[in-house]
C-alpha cells in the first residue's frame, strides 16, 4: 500500500514532463548520485541531513519529494523531515530503480 505521502515514478515523470520543477531531495550517496539521478535533484546524503538541514529550512512549507535507490532511505529522510517540521514531504516509491524502469 501506497501511503499518502508517497509519490509513484510515474507521477513524477508526469509532473516533470508538464514543466513542473517540485524540490527534489536525493539521499542517496554522492558516487550512488553521479550515476544515474533525475535531473534537477539535489543531492544530501541521508548521513549528512541532520548538518545540511539549514540548506532546506526555506522549503519548510514547501512540496519536497525526498527519493534514494528503492525509497527505503528515502522514507527515514521524510520522517526526519516531517519531525523537523518540513509539512509536505512525499516519498518517491521505488526510488530511482522504479523511476528508470
Amino acid at each position: 500500500m501506497i501511503a499518502s505521502a508517497d509519490i509513484t515514478a510515474e507521477e513524477l515523470k508526469e509532473r516533470l514532463q508538464k514543466g513542473e520543477t517540485p524540490v527534489i531531495i536525493d539521499v542517496r550517496e554522492d558516487w550512488e548520485y553521479q550515476e544515474a539521478n533525475i535531473p534537477g535533484a539535489k543531492n544530501i546524503p541521508l548521513g549528512t541531513l541532520p548538518q545540511r538541514l539549514d540548506e532546506l529550512e526555506d522549503m519548510k512549507d514547501k512540496e519536497v519529494i525526498v527519493q534514494c535507490r528503492s525509497g527505503a532511505r528515502s522514507a527515514s529522510a521524510r520522517a526526519f523531515l516531517q519531525q523537523q517540521g518540513f509539512s509536505n514531504v512525499r516519498n518517491l516509491v521505488g526510488g530511482i530503480m522504479a523511476y528508470n524502469s
